[in-house]
């Protein structure tokens, strides 16, 4: 589901995540552990090396980074297919460094994994394929051809075959099971970001409706004694008046004043004229949510009593627009998908309150449930999606619902009212979705004490 009060917000091109700067210091960094890692070879470990290619690799790596600082500004940020090629390279380089190094028989063969690793976490999965495939085929390469690695004494040192074999699965294994972890995580988590932003929107949005809802309210009030000034004068006038032009414009001006008090009354009442308190019944706010889609075709049914053990007195809660934007988003929701019908249920005890709403559609696809709440919940298109053709399906909805009432304290549940697999003529009325939000008492009414008191001498509005 989609909201209608926020746009859907799709996830951002993973190709600008990156700047060059982050790779520069990244290839600093390498460069350095290289340069270091061989003069211990040399020093301490008493290794027999081709210097000069190791150097000329290193050295490859020192112009390119050179290069890069100079020319492009530390804060840009690479395209797609200008950080793959970056990384192809550190993949290349360390690949020639391996083979000038004993191939797999060089422990720092596992350093393959970082650029893979940065790719999926970065670039598109296309790229990342790419990159992964084209380490697996290096380090193969490097498992057979590689120099080998000679101590001053002229002897070999290598591993027995089998732990070779062993060291390139782990690595192949390693390239997969990273990139996929590291691309499925960083995903989500860009995911739950998008949806966040969209979330705080949507509260935004909704916030701005209220304040706007108690300015028109104000407005009303504050013009409906001109307005009427300007309609006795006008009434007089053209009594009075005996050229017909001039009373002609008397009761259009008369004609106009009415039309303005008409306009302002409807605004007042579109903005709900008790806008500016803090506070209402529980059936006014679910109603005041459920309003926009009263007049869409389907027939919302309230059943608005206390649950066993409450009291009578119906509780006065909070007009919080977190609550009001998502009950309206969980009623939109139900009557995209009801055939004819949704009840919500308002109870109430002393200690808990609970918003219960059903439709008589097909209910919440099976394979779904667990996850409804979760951002960007896709699925492939069906003739069903027929029934809401402006909405992409993503569940960004639902997650900003969920997300603003539980913000207010409530905990939601959701679930099928029946079997979606039985026939339509076995299910019962309210077999469709369901779902239940149940706050605390305590946590968006006010104590019964407060409930009772008058709210006050009328204050002047100041303009």
């Amino acid at each position: 589901m989609t909201d209608s009060a926020a746009p859907p917000v799709v996830p951002k091109d993973r190709s600008t995540w990156v700047r060059l700067r982050t790779l520069i210091l990244l290839r600093w960094l390498a460069i350095t552990g290289q340069i270091v890692t061989i003069a211990v070879a040399s020093q301490i470990l008493n290794l027999t090396l081709n210097y000069g290619l190791l150097y000329l690799a290193i050295g490859a790596s020192f112009i390119a980074n050179t290069i890069a600082m100079f020319v492009y500004p530390e804060n840009k940020r690479l395209s797609e297919n200008e950080a793959m090629l970056t990384l192809l390279f550190d993949v290349s380089q360390l690949a020639f460094l391996l083979y000038l190094t004993g191939g797999l028989n060089n422990p720092f063969a596992l350093l393959i994994l970082a650029p893979v690793t940065i790719s999926a976490a970065t670039l598109r999965l296309r790229s990342t394929m790419l990159l992964g495939a084209v380490a697996i085929v290096l380090i193969t390469l490097v498992a057979f051809l590689h120099v080998p690695l000679r101590t001053e004494q002229g002897f070999i040192l290598r591993m027995p075959d089998v732990l070779v074999f062993g060291f390139w699965c782990a690595i192949v294994i390693g390239v997969m099971f990273l990139g996929a972890y590291a691309y499925r995580v960083t995903g989500e988590t860009n995911s739950m970001s998008e949806a966040l932003l969209a979330t705080q929107m949507a509260l935004a949005r909704e916030q701005k409706l209220t304040d706007l809802g108690g300015v028109v309210a104000a407005a009303a009030h504050e013009l409906g004694t001109p307005l009427a000034t300007i309609k006795l004068v006008s009434q007089e006038l053209a009594e009075e008046l005996e050229d017909p032009i001039l009373r002609e414009d008397a009761e259009l001006i008369r004609d106009q004043a009415d039309r303005c008090r008409d306009i302002l009354r409807s605004m007042g009442r579109a903005g709900k004229d008790d806008l500016h308190l803090k506070t209402a019944p529980l059936a006014a706010v679910v109603r005041e949510a459920a309003d926009p889609h009263a007049q869409r075709g389907k027939t919302l049914h309230f059943d608005i009593s206390p649950a066993p053990g409450g009291s009578n007195q119906q509780p006065i809660i909070q007009r919080q627009p977190e609550i009001i934007h998502g009950i309206r988003n969980l009623v939109q929701n139900a009557v995209d998908f009801a055939e004819a019908n949704v009840w919500i249920d308002l109870h109430w005890t002393d200690d808990v309150i609970l918003v219960r709403i059903i439709d008589d559609g097909e209910g919440y696809p099976t394979h779904l449930l667990g996850r409804i709440g979760d951002p960007f919940v896709r699925k492939r298109k069906t003739q069903t999606d027929s029934r809401r053709p402006g909405y992409e399906g993503m569940g960004l909805g639902l997650f900003i619902a969920k997300t603003l009432l539980e913000r207010t304290g409530a905990e939601l549940s959701f679930a099928n009212g029946s079997d979606p697999f039985l026939p339509r003529e076995e299910r019962p009325v309210r077999g469709g979705a369901i779902v239940e939000a149940i706050w605390p008492r305590e946590q968006i009414a006010l104590p019964d004490l407060e409930e009772s008191q008058p709210l006050g001498l009328n204050q002047p509005i100041q303009v």
